[in-house]
């Protein structure tokens, strides 16, 4: 890669582009019918702002757990593991783009989601990668309160406060996290184990953790009723929620009774699926059916 792509890779793009995604979902439901000028322009640099301090974060991570993600399969293209970018580059790019995108949030949008957005990143980058996630099997229940956080950034965004409304949304994304991320670790197992990080089916195995996946998609398919239960969207939200969650409790199923590393894989790449879908249909439920 060139130095530019390396850089970028730091960034985790494909992980920030879903960041900002449920940030801008948070963002469209706070704003009522359609958006004015002013909405949009504070909503651009809000994005702009948390793909900034998100990438900031991400770049952190490579550098702490450059010596992990060079013994995994899954990781060990990345420069920092690689050695094509020194602690000192790393740490630097780090650091300038989170005081950017603090900036641009502090002055152009506005202080509170700067604070929950640098929150967020003390959150991820420190206390999840340092201190949860070498250290406790629950890293990722604990650590998923950070992964959680952008719609409601995209809520304080437009509104200038955190509602109901976000922290329905947030409580979605805390419970879609395990399952999901539990899906990749069960067939990346050797890997972790190899890492030397305690993830739940290395510390607890395979079985314990499956009954886990499934336990938190019933769980989940319940707070993903929540946005119709509170009038936050109707009948076309409420039929693909329904749907969605009965494929993911399905999976989920079928990975408990009879595993293999195909179906992890599809679990996890449903996941994916479940939430993105979700979140369009509210983004699509909303301006079908303006409240």
């Amino acid at each position: 890669m060139t130095r530019v792509a390396q850089f970028y890779a730091l960034t985790k793009p494909r992980v920030v582009q879903l960041i900002v995604f449920c940030a801008v979902i948070g963002m469209v439901l706070a704003v009522p019918g359609l958006p004015r000028l002013e909405d949009l322009r504070v909503a651009a640099f809000a994005a702009l702002g948390i793909w900034l301090v998100a990438g900031a974060a991400a770049a952190f991570n490579c550098l702490v757990e450059k010596g992990i993600d060079a013994k995994m399969r899954r990781t060990a293209w990345r420069p920092t593991a690689k050695g094509e970018l020194s602690d000192t580059q790393t740490l630097l790019f780090s650091v300038i783009l989170c005081a950017a995108g603090s900036l641009l949030l502090y002055w152009t949008v506005n202080p509170l989601t700067m604070w929950l957005t640098f929150g967020t990143f003390v959150g991820y980058a420190v206390i999840y990668t340092v201190v949860l996630k070498p250290r406790t099997p629950q890293n990722i229940v604990i650590g998923g309160a950070s992964g959680a956080m952008p719609p409601v950034l995209g809520w304080a965004a437009m509104r200038g406060d955190v509602g109901p409304e976000a922290l329905v949304l947030f409580l979605i994304i805390f419970l879609w996290t395990p399952p999901h991320f539990w899906a990749l670790a069960l067939y990346r197992v050797e890997d972790y184990r190899k890492s030397g990080l305690p993830m739940l089916p290395v510390t607890h195995g395979s079985e314990f953790t499956r009954l886990q996946i499934l336990l938190y998609t019933l769980v989940l398919a319940a707070a993903c009723l929540l946005p119709f239960a509170i009038g936050m969207s109707s009948w076309l939200y409420l039929a693909a929620a329904l749907a969605l969650s009965a494929g993911f409790t399905w999976y989920g199923f079928r990975l408990w009774r009879d595993y293999s590393d195909a179906l992890a894989r599809k679990t996890f790449r449903f996941s994916l699926v479940h939430l993105s879908v979700l979140f369009a249909a509210l983004l699509l439920d909303h301006y079908l059916f303006v409240r």
